[in-house]
Formats: structure tokens, C-alpha cells, sequence
């Protein structure tokens, strides 16, 4: 089987969960199966929960993982659900790998790549809303704030400007070559930041991520692992908040003199106290793995 996707900070992931010996492990975004493969071979006893919203990432990892077909579970749905689904397993690990996967990078047909002939960028093919829509429909005030909040790009009102005065466009290698044209040079491609934008707004991943935390808070496994890998500064700020706050003991407000809440509110502990990068080597091997991100809580 020919595998087209080598999954990020893989060892490093699999080591999260190495002490698993029984129950559930949630893959919230399984894509190609690289790191529900690794755990069930190597937690030999767990079952796994396989979950994507992509129709074809699910096909193949079904096809991939046939050989443990009577340990995994798989469900079709956007990762803010799977909680709610499966709260009454014994889950032990959540594992959520939340950047755009490789099939939807390298397919040409989903609009993601700067040399794609669609503008499409949804994860989830059945959803209506899509990049076209949002580039050639929305106001010129909304686009800057896409721009400004989701894709942190400088020229924000330049960026919504030239869109809005331009459009329509019918594919992102159309409005690549545009951007690249119109917008400054840099270390990125001039459509990076845009693209990483307008992903966001077509399918909603800040708001799809803090909810994932916010059912995983409510849901309080007991001596559950969870590992997130985030590939931009704000996933990885949303990750980093959370575990800071499910690790407080004290929920005081600032300036009282002495603890009158009880100070017994740690949910669990981080395990991570700096997000675990990848190596020289894995970004040699793999560059898209050089901005990903791991960081780990336990649930106690």
C-alpha cells in the first residue's frame, strides 16, 4: 500500500502514550492513519477511536488499518464532537493532529495548494460554505479581519483591498499568482498567510479546537493523555491556555490576599512545559513537519 503522508513529530507522539495498557485512545484526526498505525502496534492491548470529517482520509485509513479492524472504531465527524460521542468509553489518550493534511495539500481538486485549479479549502466536502465564497463575497471589512486575526498578515487592508477590487477568482492558483504579484516579498510565499487565513474562516478551526478542549474539560477522563500538535502560533496559543488553566490549583481572583477557593481545581498536570519540536532531521526529511508543535497534559 502506498502510503503518501509521513505524519509529524511521530516518535515523540508515540512516546506520549507508550504507558497505555488498556482502553480507548481517540485519534480526533486520523488523515492517513501514520499515528493510529504506530499506536496499535505499539499499545497492544488499547482500541482505538478513528475519527476524521474527510470521506477520503477515512477510505484509506479503514484500508490501511485492516489488519486491526477488530480494535478500531471508526467515526465521521468534525473532532469537536468526537468527545460528546464517546464520553461514556474508557478513553485513556486524545490525540489531535489539527493541520490540513497531506491529501488535502497535495490533491489539486481541493484548493488548498497555491497551484490548485478549484478555491475550495474545505475540510469537510459536504459543508456549503468554501474559499470562493469567502474571497469573492465578503466585504472588504470583513476580509481585514480574516486577514488581520486568522492570518496575522500586515497588510491586512492592502490584502482585502486589492481582493475586493479584482475579483472574482476562480482558483487559488489564480489568486496565488495574484498575491504574489501585489503583496511584498519575504522568507513565505506572499500567499502563505492569506491562504492560512481563509483556511481558517472556511472551516472554522479556532472555534472547532476550543470547543474540542471545552467538551474535553467537561468530559474529565480520569488518567487520560492528551497530546495536540498545532502548526501556527494561534492553535498552538489556544493549546498552551487551556492546559495553563486545567493545570491551576488556585482560581482566586488576582489580588486576593489569601486563597479562599479551596485551591484543589488542577484538573491534571502538564507534562510539556516548552512544546516538543521536530528535529533538524525530521524538517530535513520532512519540511512541512518545521513548524508543528506537540504539547502534553494528563488528566488526573
Amino acid at each position: 500500500m502506498n502510503i503518501p503522508h509521513i505524519p509529524v513529530l511521530y516518535n515523540e507522539t508515540l512516546e506520549a502514550f507508550k504507558d497505555i495498557n488498556d482502553g480507548y485512545i481517540i485519534d480526533c484526526t486520523t488523515g492517513f492513519a501514520g499515528h493510529s498505525s504506530g499506536l496499535l502496534n505499539q499499545n497492544e492491548n488499547i482500541n482505538l477511536i478513528c475519527n476524521d470529517q474527510d470521506d477520503e482520509a477515512l477510505a484509506f485509513s479503514k484500508k490501511r488499518l485492516e489488519s486491526f479492524s477488530s480494535r478500531v472504531i471508526f467515526n465521521k465527524g468534525n473532532f469537536e464532537h468526537v468527545i460528546e460521542t464517546f464520553k461514556d468509553y474508557d478513553i485513556k489518550g486524545i490525540l489531535a493532529d489539527i493541520g490540513v493534511s497531506s491529501l488535502q495539500l497535495d490533491k489539486q481538486d481541493r484548493g488548498f495548494g497555491f497551484e490548485s485549479d478549484t478555491l475550495d479549502m474545505r475540510m469537510n466536502q459536504n459543508q456549503s460554505l468554501d474559499a470562493a465564497t469567502v474571497v469573492n463575497t465578503y466585504s472588504q471589512g470583513e476580509l481585514e479581519r480574516i486577514f488581520k486575526d486568522y492570518g496575522e498578515v500586515r497588510e491586512y487592508k492592502k490584502v482585502a483591498s486589492i481582493i475586493v477590487n479584482n475579483r472574482p477568482f476562480n482558483s487559488s492558483k489564480e489568486l496565488a499568482e495574484f498575491l504574489s504579484k501585489k503583496m511584498s516579498k519575504g522568507k513565505l510565499h506572499p500567499a502563505t498567510l492569506p491562504f492560512q487565513a481563509i483556511r481558517i474562516e472556511v472551516n472554522d478551526e479556532l472555534g472547532v479546537l476550543e470547543r474540542l478542549f471545552d467538551s474535553l474539560e467537561k468530559a474529565k477522563f480520569k488518567n487520560c493523555i492528551v497530546a495536540i500538535i498545532s502548526f501556527h502560533s494561534l492553535e498552538d496559543r489556544i493549546v498552551k491556555n487551556y492546559f495553563k488553566k486545567w493545570s491551576k490549583s488556585c482560581i482566586c481572583p488576582e489580588g486576593v490576599f489569601r486563597c479562599e477557593c479551596g485551591n484543589n481545581h488542577a484538573l491534571g498536570k502538564i507534562i510539556t512545559k516548552k512544546p516538543i519540536i521536530p528535529t533538524a532531521q525530521e524538517i530535513k526529511q520532512n519540511p512541512r513537519s518545521r513548524s508543528s508543535k506537540l504539547r502534553i497534559f494528563k488528566f488526573e
